[in-house]
């Protein structure tokens, strides 16, 4: 209790023991609204494209800050997570690119215009 106390983690104590609750390094909780979904698989893949990448730059800025082993191998390892994960997302965007006509796929929604013979 000493150490959680100088720490300053005496309010998240109270609230939460030593269980994990998530939320921002500035203190603001997860919510849902943190999730984007457009309907659209373009928009969508680059979207969770993007979400990998600003988490492996949080990552990277941990290893910056933290020396501790214990800390860092964990991290090293959700960090190449990340990697792994941009990956596999940018691989299926280029399928779904790849099977959509390729001068328009920018152009409609594929998920709803394609099935209506739309393709302005």
């Amino acid at each position: 209790m000493e150490e959680i106390e100088k720490s300053g983690f005496a309010n998240y104590y109270v609230d939460h023991t030593i269980g994990v609750w998530p939320q921002s390094a500035g203190g603001f909780p997860f919510s849902a609204a943190q999730f984007q979904s457009t309907g659209d698989i373009i928009t969508d893949l680059t979207e969770d494209m993007a979400a990998e990448q600003k988490a492996r730059t949080t990552y990277d800025n941990i290893l910056r800050l933290v020396h501790d082993q214990e800390v860092c191998e964990p991290i090293k390892f959700l960090r190449a997570r990340e990697v792994v994960h941009f990956q596999r997302f940018g691989e299926a965007l280029r399928i779904v690119q790849d099977h959509l006509d390729s001068k328009n796929f920018y152009a409609f929604n594929p998920g709803f215009d394609c099935c209506k013979g739309n393709t302005k």
